[in-house]
């Protein structure tokens, strides 16, 4: 079945875009409805439209005119649409893409019977009366009320009547006692409720003591720009005085306010920031009595966008970013269009953030076309729309990011860095590492790997390493440079030496470096065998070359440990054994050492 669509010219030189966009409406049976259509491109640029996502046929009942805007055929009288609301959407597209303009919602005039008839009161002389009445109507009716048979007049100060429908009437009197109805009108029909009497009480007394809310504040649900009515009708004698306030504490302000009959409240064109709960206080004159009750008021906001995609033209091979940002009560959901159709997470495709980040990767020609972030929410929907143009020769890819380096030894410097999407183009990378003077290195790893080691540096070195990618279209920009420095060397094992000096006393030696710095100090042990531990350490400075031990056991075995340290940690420790059974000198532990020595511990218990 052929479509329904039309040819326009429009502004040449622009990006393809709506300057006007179809919104939501009231169809009135027996009279003909037009929703509007404008858009501005790059001619020629065809115009069609959808209804509930599928293409308008020629036979829809429905007419294209030449700028674009859909005529609906009149509603017949009995006749009723398929659905109690249906969705169109304008559609153009010109060469370079598609675009689809918001929802419009086109809801047939209706007024329903009444759920809810005004039910008969019997008030004291003086109090107060309420009526109410219920209807549902497209668009809604407005109530008005009869007073036996002839219309109410508002005039009288003691008459309020308040959107929802209902009626007030305050200090009651003879002259109000009779029948009651609601008429509600709208331009699908006028419909009468049932009557309702107001009959006066023939209780006469000094009144109640306290006072009492007889109908307070209904929780509302509203959008942004409408009136909100917050119902407090109370009853006492005195009569209560009425006041208002948020239970947040925040102040309810005076733009806009106005208080109607003796305590209803009404804002006018509400704003998000009118959300909260308010709170209606009944208080009896002169005293703290007071009753209260509450309602939330929840004002609803359309969304709106705080950042729009922009065209970009991109080479084949690169990454396309477009971001959309929207704000609106509730939260409004993004949803990413291209050329109309819905994009999911795909092959190429990254949505990040809540769908308000849109990522093209290595980017053909294919990806050229229209793309749109639609905002939706319970109040209403708004889309922005920019073009994919992917033009020039192939891009090499983006400089690495992400790279760290860790020292692993006095040798060994680990470097990482971080894997993007566009790594999949990648066949290799270079990594460059400086010392601060001399030859740097240059070392190779495939595509893929996202991590390397470089061995066989200098101890106590400070590098500054880069990275690059490669793939088939070239080499890209170097990375940032970072910096990194190997660990320092420990200190090596010392020439060592005992001398026993008598039965009690031995002579620890050991040579120090020929040039100080690599050594900040000294830790000497020692153990009487067969100890499993050492005493110790003694901590002594680095230019002490030796030690003195006395009142050592006579006739013992002893073990003597020294190790050099500095800043990197311990060195290699040079062990001596030492018999003071017959005053002879100390040996280095190992076969050489014929001394008769006790039993050495199990291996590992030394320390």
């Amino acid at each position: 079945m052929p479509s329904l669509a039309v040819s326009t010219g429009c502004a040449t030189g622009s990006e393809l875009a709506f300057v006007r966009e179809p919104g939501d409406v009231v169809a009135v049976r027996e009279r003909p409805l037009v929703l509007p259509c404008q858009v501005e491109g790059e001619p020629p640029v065809s115009i069609s439209w959808q209804r509930d996502g599928l293409a308008l046929a020629n036979d829809s009942g429905t007419t294209l005119m030449p700028d674009g805007s859909l005529r609906l055929a009149a509603v017949a009288p009995r006749r009723s649409l398929p659905s109690p609301a249906q969705e169109y959407h304008c559609v153009a597209q010109n060469r370079y893409g598609l675009l689809v303009s918001r929802r419009a919602r086109v809801q047939l005039a209706s007024l329903s019977g009444f759920h809810r008839h005004p039910e008969s009161v019997e008030v004291e002389q003086g109090g107060v009366a309420r009526f109410q009445c219920l209807i549902r109507g497209v668009p809604e009716p407005s109530i008005s009320w009869e007073h036996n048979g002839t219309a109410l007049s508002t005039a009288d100060r003691r008459v309020t009547l308040l959107p929802g429908g209902i009626l007030h009437i305050t200090s009651v009197s003879q002259a109000d006692v009779g029948t009651y109805r609601c008429v509600a009108r709208n331009v699908a029909n006028t419909r009468h409720s049932q009557d309702a009497r107001l009959t006066l009480s023939s209780k006469d007394g000094p009144g109640q003591p306290e006072p009492e809310i007889l109908s307070g504040p209904q929780n509302l649900t509203l959008t942004v720009h409408q009136t909100a009515v917050l119902e407090c009708i109370a009853t006492g004698r005195p009569r209560p005085l009425v006041s208002w306030s948020r239970l947040d504490g925040r102040s309810i302000g005076v733009e806009g306010i106005q208080v109607l009959g003796t305590g209803n409240l009404i804002i006018s064109d509400v704003s998000v920031q009118h959300s909260g709960i308010y709170v209606c206080a009944a208080n009896r004159p002169g005293t703290r009595v007071r009753r209260t009750a509450q309602g939330v008021l929840l004002v609803q906001a359309p969304p709106e966008f705080v950042q729009w995609p922009q065209p970009l033209s991109k080479p084949p091979g690169s990454s396309a970013i477009f971001t959309c940002v929207a704000q609106g009560v509730p939260e409004p959901r993004l949803v990413w269009l291209k050329n109309g159709k819905v994009l999911n997470p795909g092959d190429n495709i990254r949505l990040t953030h809540n769908n308000s980040t849109l990522m093209l990767v290595r980017v053909s020609a294919e990806d050229e076309a229209i793309y749109q972030c639609v905002a939706e929410n319970s109040a209403g929907s708004n889309q922005a729309s920019a073009r994919l143009a992917v033009t020039g020769d192939p891009e090499p890819p983006p400089a690495p990011r992400g790279l760290q380096a860790m020292a692993l030894s006095s040798s060994a410097i680990r470097v990482s860095w971080e894997a993007t999407p566009s790594d999949r183009d990648v066949i290799g990378y270079a990594l460059h590492l400086r010392p601060p003077a001399g030859p740097g290195l240059q070392e190779a790893v495939g595509g893929g790997t996202f991590e390397h080691v470089f061995s066989n540096l200098e101890p106590a070195t400070a590098y500054s390493i880069q990275l690059r990618a490669y793939s088939a279209e070239g080499a890209s920009q170097d990375s940032a440079s970072i910096h990194a420095s190997t660990m320092g060397s420990t200190p090596a094992a010392l020439g060592f030496s005992t001398t026993v000096l008598n039965a009690t006393s031995v002579q620890a030696s050991w040579q120090l470096p020929p040039q100080p710095g690599p050594i900040q100090g000294f830790k000497l042990f020692h153990r009487k065998l067969p100890a499993a531990h050492f005493e110790g350490p003694l901590l002594l400075s680095s230019n002490v070359s030796s030690f003195l031990y006395t009142d050592l056991e006579p006739a013992a075995f002893y073990e003597m440990k020294l190790q050099a340290f500095n800043g990197n940690g311990d060195g290699d420790s040079s062990a001596h054994f030492v018999s003071l059974h017959d005053g002879s000198g100390g040996c280095a532990r190992g076969p050489g050492c014929h001394h008769r020595l006790p039993p050495l511990p199990p291996p590992g218990l030394e320390t």
